[in-house]
């Protein structure tokens, strides 16, 4: 279903958020993004969305404005990431402080364009441990003096269509009704439901599948190859085939382990075509994920375009850092809803 409502993603990334809210039926008329790799691919695939590649903190939001062609409260939605790495449970301190990190104060970026906007809903995802820190806290006093109703919920995505663990805190904010986030998804997509029915990886024609792998010696290929198919780890090999590193600590267990087919994938990051990162090899053949399995997985259609020439870290990196589309198309639909009424 397609709706006559308007949409503008700030910090869009490749552009998972504006795919989520376009498969709900939004229109989206911008987007706000200052890496130029991730600008690329998010015009690869939303060419028809205007792109505003300025630093966010260089972005007027009355010329913001003039250039979409609204003006204050006629915008339906405003949705966002603001980066806030220094809040993440890998970066924070004893998971209760975060660590110094300007990209922190982004929040309050999205803040000032939202109270300059006046839009009539907002949705906000981030990480969950930034419901606990002052910025976040005051951003929400001041939605509900601006006469916003908010609601907020910390929710694992693998609920709503996704096929991985990944457990994300996501706002929504209304000054025309009741906020609104989606139902729990009824079903799981498994591994295997996502990636089985891919082409052989290296011939398929396809370059986000197709890239090699980087070069490893033959100790650490024999170290994958042995490890057990569909959900195997490290933990089974014999201990003269594990590598010193790993022997030295306890931690990290899924290092080197196998995805299982009829389960969901864990968590898919920046890492998530490195073995050595996670729990990210693939279940029956001896390779890590491709890009194109971990877009697949994080919920980008097939057909989602990606410049292969920008290299595999970067890639990674875009899809790591991205908004699950099924994710956000679902609680898009709920918020639609409200707006319709």
């Amino acid at each position: 279903m397609t709706y006559d409502l308007t949409a503008l993603d700030l910090f869009s990334g490749c552009g998972g958020l504006t795919q989520g809210l376009k498969n709900a039926g939004y229109k989206v008329i911008g987007a706000v993004e200052i890496n130029e790799k991730a600008r690329h691919t998010y015009s690869l695939n939303h060419g028809d969305v205007p792109l505003v590649g300025t630093d966010i903190k260089g972005v007027n939001a009355d010329d913001l404005m003039s250039l979409l062609g609204i003006n204050v409260g006629e915008l339906d939605l405003l949705a966002g990431c603001p980066p806030c790495q220094g809040f993440s449970t890998m970066r924070s301190r004893n998971g209760r402080e975060p660590v110094a990190d300007d990209r922190n104060f982004l929040i309050d970026e999205f803040a000032r364009i939202a109270f300059a906007t006046m839009p009539k809903m907002i949705m906000m995802e981030n990480v969950p441990s930034l419901a606990k820190f002052e910025r976040f806290t005051d951003f929400v006093e001041r939605l509900t003096k601006a006469g916003y109703t908010v609601i907020h919920k910390v929710l694992d995505v693998s609920k709503f269509g996704v096929p991985q663990r990944r457990k994300r805190l996501i706002l929504s904010a209304s000054r025309v009704g009741a906020a609104a986030l989606a139902e729990d998804f009824s079903g799981k997509v498994t591994v295997r439901d996502t990636i089985e029915q891919l082409p052989q990886a290296g011939t398929s024609g396809d370059s986000a599948h197709d890239y090699s792998s980087p070069r490893r010696s033959e100790k650490v290929k024999a170290l994958i190859a042995a490890i057990p198919k569909d959900g195997g780890s490290r933990d089974s090999l014999p201990m003269e085939m594990r590598l010193k590193c790993h022997l030295r600590t306890n931690g990290f267990n899924d290092v080197y382990g196998r995805m299982r087919w009829d389960e969901i994938s864990p968590t898919i990051t920046s890492g998530c075509i490195n073995p050595s990162k996670g729990r990210f090899l693939h279940p029956e053949e001896d390779r890590p994920i491709t890009l194109r399995e971990a877009a697949l997985l994080q919920g980008f259609p097939v057909t989602y375009k990606f410049d292969i020439s920008h290299g595999k870290e970067a890639i990674s990196l875009m899809i790591g850092n991205a908004l699950p589309p099924p994710f956000i198309a679902a609680h898009g639909r709920a918020m639609a809803k409200m707006l319709m009424r």
